[in-house]
């Protein structure tokens, strides 16, 4: 797993419990296509000790947080985890908010809107809906996709302060240096867009095939959430996402921003 620069600021703190940071590297060790891990998997992507890694399994499993099978010798998350992240998601007031102007876009487009939050160097999906016409992008909650190369990253990053958008390009080059340039020119046109139009998109990017458009929002805690639609290229060729899907998606984070303003009062 890739740690933050925050990260390790916070692990010179004296308050910070190495254990209990460990544990979390366990659990975040398992993506939305991982069914099931065994301890050397873990031990590979967290960089952490193999025998480490037992004791931390072994402790989750007590806890809850993890399930072992013993027809696969590994591990696959548990009930716990599903009841803290649901938790979280129940609390979120701007799914309920913009869950029926997703869907009504998502039907316009006959397309996928998401709404997504950072997960690291990922963006993580929170929501989405997509149309019973849609090729191509068939993700669901929970599923990550690179900050780096996607529409909803680029949104993310072009939301940011620039002191903590330069930390994270960082993180990023450090993270890819073979595609390092493509990346940095693809962020830098996403910058100009985002100041032209309000949007970033990502033709074909990510995947050759997708193409996608995203507009941030951030929220009064300062957290960034982001909107995106994304859909087949020959569906969402790039003067459509330009000129009527880019609009529709600025209008609808709008709506999110009024409509959340009015919750609060």
């Amino acid at each position: 797993m890739t740690k933050d620069r925050g990260l390790g600021k916070a692990m010179e703190e004296r308050k910070f419990v190495e254990a209990l940071a460990r544990g979390l590297e366990v659990l975040s060790s398992f993506h939305p296509s991982d069914r099931y891990l065994g301890n050397q998997e873990i031990s590979k992507r967290t960089q952490l000790p193999k025998s480490t890694v037992s004791r931390l399994t072994f402790t989750l499993e007590q806890l809850g947080y993890l399930n072992f099978s013993k027809a696969h010798n590994k591990y696959c998350l548990g009930n716990a985890v599903i009841a803290l992240g649901y938790a979280k998601l129940s609390q979120m007031d701007i799914r309920r908010i913009a869950r029926p102007l997703m869907q009504a876009l998502a039907e316009h487009t006959q397309g996928s809107v998401n709404l997504g939050i950072r997960d690291q160097l990922n963006m993580i999906y929170v929501d989405t809906y997509r149309n019973s016409s849609t090729f191509t992008v068939q993700l669901d909650v929970g599923s990550e996709v690179p900050i780096s190369t996607t529409s909803m990253g680029r949104a993310y990053l072009c939301a940011l302060p620039e002191a903590e958008r330069s930390e994270l390009l960082k993180q990023i080059e450090a993270n890819d240096a073979e595609n390092w340039p493509a990346i940095k020119e693809g962020m830098e046109r996403a910058q100009a867009d985002y100041r032209e139009l309000g949007f970033c998109m990502s033709l074909g990017n990510w995947r050759t095939e997708v193409h996608a458009i995203a507009v941030p929002l951030i929220m009064e805690d300062g957290t960034i959430m982001v909107f995106s639609c994304s859909g087949a290229s020959f569906q969402m060729p790039r003067q459509l996402v330009e000129s009527e899907i880019g609009p529709r998606l600025l209008n609808l984070v709008g709506n999110v921003r009024t409509a959340l303003s009015f919750a609060r009062s």
